[in-house]
């Protein structure tokens, strides 16, 4: 595999988990629709800033396997592989669906930068889903990792502003959408899933092949 295609399987990986509607993209619809189009720009500014923490210390987690002890990696490889398979079955089992965003009081933009990073930096699944993913894309023969990081953490700003940003500049469309259409969200998650367990599939076999 090339380092344009690994990046475009991550990059299909990234669009797929951001896409899915989940607590970062209600919480810029609800700065949005409470505060505005610049309170929902700076929700998503706070949801990339948390979104640069988990790239640094999955990043250095990579680095410090690779340096201490390489011979796990490919067993966290296929252990990671294995994680996103299950969150793929578990989007293709599920109906996701977005509850109405209730108004609520009007918070200043540095609160909601401040929220929005906190509430993607606290996030207990970012951080399983960032250690599962990262062995798979940060590899030493594609250069110096934090060239690869760097790169990687660029493609999550970019796309989390892509997605988010877009929410928050038709709130109101985004929400009455998601909200009214609960077998349209439902097909989103259930896509992405399907996605997932194919990436997943390509993942492990790559680990394993590089194992042997």
């Amino acid at each position: 595999m090339t380092y344009a295609e690994n990046l475009c399987l991550f990059f299909t990986l990234l669009f797929g988990i951001i896409i899915v509607p989940g607590m970062d993209m209600v919480f810029v619809m609800a700065n949005a629709l409470t505060g505005g189009r610049a309170s929902g720009l700076t929700a998503t500014a706070g949801i990339m800033a948390g979104g640069v923490f988990h790239t640094l210390y999955a990043a250095l987690g990579v680095g410090l396997l690779l340096h201490m002890v390489p011979q796990l990696f490919n067993v966290l490889l296929l252990l990671g592989a294995a994680y996103i398979a299950w969150i793929g079955l578990s989007l293709v089992r599920s109906s996701i669906a977005i509850g109405s965003v209730e108004p609520g009081a009007r918070l200043s933009r540095w609160t909601s930068f401040c929220r929005g990073a906190l509430t993607s930096i606290l996030n207990p699944k970012a951080y399983l889903f960032m250690l599962a993913v990262y062995p798979q894309f940060l590899k030493p023969q594609f250069g110096p990792l934090w060239s690869q990081a760097l790169i990687m953490a660029i493609m999550i700003s970019v796309t989390q502003l892509a997605v988010y940003g877009s929410l928050a500049l038709a709130a109101g469309r985004s929400r009455d959408m998601l909200v009214a259409s609960p077998r349209a969200t439902a097909l989103v998650g259930k896509s992405v899933g399907l996605v997932l367990i194919v990436v997943a599939a390509l993942t492990a076999w790559q680990g394993w092949t590089s194992a042997a």
